[in-house]
């Protein structure tokens, strides 16, 4: 059965009365105790924010090897699927990289899990030799007032914007938090996932796009903002001012496996997992 908090509790609900379980390190990996699943069976639905898939997705292989009664399936889509498919009940938990707005949580009743906090990093092609920009360097590029990378110390060269698709919270949070809100370029390409803008600035020495900072690899260059470094641990301390949380969220009160779920990645289990994802666990 699906129950409704009341708007100020689900507005303001984090990952409460989470699961405390007891963890080691077998391998390097993280091995738990999940006795909070045993005696439990079913399939389990999530969709939504690419960024939370790499979490997702290994807490979820660890859960069903431990039962496998249990079948949970990870898709990703974006923010706007996520909060789409868990309002219409398609899925039992929508991935956001952004709040639920009042008008999605008074059409649906969600009720939302942030476990985690992440940046927005810029990025670039490795072998471009821009490694920082003002936030107003940034803003002209996205919206086409600054075309070549010599205007802000780069090559001769003609730059390719990648941007995200308006289903993105990834998007959101970078539209709203580095850009101001201000217009953004009809003219970039538009990719779909953090996985998908990887690919893609990786291939183009004249690209820069953006991402979520836990999908950062040597295949790309993030690029610091007003000298300070896009790294996770400047936006923990607050240096690094594009940042979100991460959030799991359900439609009313979750079943008793969905709920398993979401205490056990919001408890110290899974704290490793998403550290090593790249992210920082909401304590």
């Amino acid at each position: 059965m699906r129950g409704l908090m009341s708007k100020p509790l689900a507005a303001v609900t984090a990952c409460m009365f989470a699961t405390t379980v007891s963890f080691f390190f077998v391998a390097g990996a993280v091995a738990d105790d999940l006795d909070a699943f045993q005696g439990l069976e079913g399939r389990l639905k999530i969709a939504g924010g690419t960024a939370h898939i790499p979490v997702m997705t290994d807490v979820a292989k660890l859960i069903m090897r431990a039962n496998p009664r249990i079948r949970i399936t990870v898709a990703g889509g974006g923010s706007g699927v996520g909060v789409q498919k868990v309002g219409e009940g398609l899925v039992d938990i929508g991935n956001t990289g952004r709040p639920i707005s009042d008008a999605e949580r008074k059409k649906f009743g969600i009720i939302s899990f942030p476990f985690a906090i992440d940046g927005v990093a810029v990025i670039v092609h490795p072998s471009n030799r821009v490694s920082g920009l003002t936030a107003k360097q940034a803003q002209d590029i996205f919206t086409g007032t600054i075309r070549n990378w010599k205007d802000v110390g780069g090559a001769d060269r003609v730059i390719h914007l990648y941007n995200r698709d308006e289903a993105s919270g990834t998007r959101k949070v970078f539209w709203k938090k580095l850009l101001e809100k201000g217009e953004m370029s009809t003219k970039a390409n538009v990719v779909p996932s953090n996985g998908a803008m990887k690919v893609a600035v990786g291939g183009d020495e004249d690209a820069i796009g953006y991402l979520s900072i836990g999908y950062v690899d040597q295949s790309v260059s993030a690029v610091a903002i007003d000298g300070v470094a896009a790294t996770q641990e400047k936006a923990q301390d607050g240096t690094y001012r594009v940042v979100r949380k991460l959030y799991m969220n359900t439609k009313g009160k979750p079943s008793k496996l969905t709920r398993a779920f979401i205490d056990y990645i919001c408890g110290n289990a899974s704290a490793q997992i998403i550290r090593d994802a790249g992210y920082i666990p909401l304590k």
